[in-house]
């Protein structure tokens, strides 16, 4: 009797640990998806890129393999787990031209990039600084989702340093 009791105890202790084990692994941090959107600095449009030149976690690496990109100009990255940060530029003419970031509209070197973190744009959704735009009349409000990364771009010109 003492036998099939502790038989019974170990069935019980065995089918508790699968079940945590499952539950676990349905929690475990998988990739996810996040929704990026580029708006030109002066009208607050939307703009159409040929591309994103999306980079992961403070890497050169350009991240595209799961990109998509609809008609309207919107972009669905998926991310894959562990990753922190994300950096995201948009490309024009045939993919040949990269728009400058506005997030770096005041900075003398305008390359820099900025790198945002993917938590805080899966929890509350992130627009990026608009420094391209110092104009008289008030910028358009976008509201911002969970999930989202909006940022603002403008064309290089001939006053740009790096334009020779």
């Amino acid at each position: 009797m003492a036998s099939l009791r502790l038989r019974w105890a170990w069935s019980v202790f065995l089918l508790a640990c699968a079940a945590a084990f499952t539950l676990h692994a349905q929690t475990a941090p998988s990739s996810s998806t996040i929704t990026i959107r580029m708006y030109d600095a002066r009208s607050g449009r939307q703009l159409k890129p040929d591309n994103f030149l999306v980079r992961l976690n403070h890497q050169d690496d350009l991240h595209n393999e799961t990109l998509r990109i609809d008609d309207e100009g919107t972009g669905q990255i998926t991310v894959p787990a562990g990753t922190s940060f994300l950096s995201v530029e948009g490309t024009f003419d045939n993919s040949m031209e990269i728009y400058i970031n506005c997030d770096t509209g005041k900075e003398k070197n305008d390359r820099r990039r900025h790198w945002y973190s993917i938590q805080e744009i899966l929890n509350t959704g992130v627009i990026a600084p608009n420094e391209c735009f110092n104009g008289r009349y008030e910028r358009p409000r976008i509201a911002v989702k969970p999930g989202e990364f909006l940022f603002y771009a403008r064309q290089r010109n001939w006053r740009d340093p790096s334009s020779f």
